[in-house]
């Protein structure tokens, strides 16, 4: 019965991607770069800044 269970939670749906089939980030393309490099800085220094704004008007 566990056997069984355990089968069951392996499958993939059909039509879904599989983790495998992922590739590896290429810094070539410009979009590759901004979302997994540029944004999440400027998501860092904006909330760093805001912090200090909040903390110098309190």
């Amino acid at each position: 019965m566990l056997n069984t269970l355990y089968l069951l939670t392996l499958q993939l749906p059909i039509g879904t991607r599989n983790p495998d089939d992922n590739s590896p980030l290429d810094l070539t393309n410009i979009f590759d770069v901004l979302v997994y490099i540029i944004l999440p800085v400027l998501l860092i220094i904006f909330y760093i800044l805001y912090r200090k704004k909040k903390r110098n008007n309190n």
